[in-house]
């Protein structure tokens, strides 16, 4: 969608056809460029890939309402959605590839497994932290890290407030405070899949 979206801005650039940048204003680009006397040499590519991005558009979209439908008819993922950040398609992969949560200890080590918790680098008696270390199910350390800045976004539009989340932003860069949501969101999966309790606001 994105490389098909960067190559009908790119093509009717050269043409001084420009809209904002985003996915959303698509519609709006191709009806200016409907609207405009393009050479017929310009308009051949141009519904190509106008046809392309349509298609593309509609299968992701008949995809996306399939994993709407699924995830509101599973009820651990009905339940996941109730935490900030967690929509359906990542509701649906975590209860979909997450394994049985008893088989971890505590909430700690879901969020170590998924790669959220940051290495320890012991040196001269005193360990330090370093990055996290990666490891784990890639896709859903990313789905939980999207979801993180989403709830970051929101924050920060409105009011950051004084809670943790307002305490770190404060002093912490965007990134750093993301991945500590994230971290912090797993350890709330990993509770509400053992308890089988629905999310609650701390």
């Amino acid at each position: 969608m994105t490389q098909l979206a960067n190559a009908i801005r790119a093509h009717l650039g050269e043409f001084g056809i420009v809209v904002p940048k985003g996915i959303h204003n698509m519609n709006r680009l191709v009806a200016e460029a409907e609207a405009a006397d393009l050479p017929a040499a310009a308009r051949m590519p141009l519904d190509l890939l106008v046809g392309q991005f349509t298609d593309t558009k509609s299968r992701i979209d008949a995809i996306t309402a399939d994993l709407r439908r699924a995830a509101q008819e599973d009820e651990t993922a009905r339940r996941l959605q109730g935490m900030p950040g967690i929509g359906p398609i990542t509701a649906s992969v975590l209860a979909a590839t997450l394994p049985d949560v008893s088989g971890f200890r505590s909430a700690r080590d879901l969020s170590a497994w998924l790669g959220l918790t940051p290495k320890p680098h012991s040196s001269g008696g005193k360990e330090r932290l370093g990055a996290i270390s990666k490891m784990g199910n890639r896709y859903i350390r990313r789905l939980l890290y999207l979801g993180a800045m989403g709830v970051i976004s929101t924050r920060k539009r409105t009011d950051p407030g004084e809670d943790w989340l307002g305490s770190m932003l404060a002093k912490k860069p965007l990134k750093v405070v993301a991945i500590a949501l994230a971290s912090r969101m797993a350890r709330q999966i990993w509770a509400m899949l053992r308890t089988g309790e629905a999310w609650r606001a701390a």
